[in-house]
C-alpha cells in the first residue's frame, strides 16, 4: 500500500496503464491510494486516506481472528483471505466519507477493494505463513 498507494505511482498508473490484462493490474495496486492533495476536495482525500488507514487496522484484526486454524497452509490463507475481507470492508466505510456517498457507491468501493484483496493479498498470505513456521 504505501508503495502503490502513493501519489507518484497513483498519477504514473493513471497515465500509463491501458485497457488491457496488464494495465487491470497496474490499476488494482492504486486502489488504497492516500494523498496530501490540495486539488481534491477535503472529503475525498480525508475518504482515501482513512480507507488505507482502515485497510491496516482491519487486516491486523482480520489475520489475527482467521490465523487460529490449525494445517499446513492455514496461516496463507487466514492472511490471504483476511486481506480480502480488510479491504472490502475498508473500503465499504470510507466510502461513505466521499461527496454525495451512497449505498451504490459503497458496495462499488467494496467490491473495489475485494478485487484489490484477490490480487494482492497473497504477499499478507505469505508473511502470515513465514511468522506461523
Amino acid at each position: 500500500m504505501l508503495l502503490f498507494g502513493n501519489p507518484a505511482y497513483v498519477d504514473w498508473q493513471s497515465r500509463h496503464a491501458g485497457n488491457d490484462a496488464w494495465g487491470f493490474i497496474l490499476k488494482t495496486l492504486a486502489w488504497p491510494s492516500w494523498s496530501f492533495s490540495s486539488t481534491q476536495s477535503l472529503q475525498t482525500v480525508l475518504a482515501n486516506d482513512i480507507k488505507a488507514i482502515l485497510l491496516i487496522v482491519f487486516t491486523g484484526i482480520f489475520v489475527a481472528a482467521l490465523v487460529g486454524a490449525r494445517g499446513a497452509l492455514s496461516g496463507f490463507f487466514a492472511g490471504w483471505g483476511g486481506y480480502i475481507f480488510a479491504a472490502a470492508l475498508a473500503g465499504f466505510l470510507a466510502a461513505f466519507i466521499q461527496v454525495d456517498a451512497s449505498l451504490l457507491g459503497a458496495f462499488g468501493w467494496a467490491s473495489l477493494g475485494a478485487v484489490y484483496g484477490l490480487f494482492v493479498g497473497w504477499i499478507v498470505g505469505l508473511a502470515t505463513l513465514a511468522a506461523r513456521a
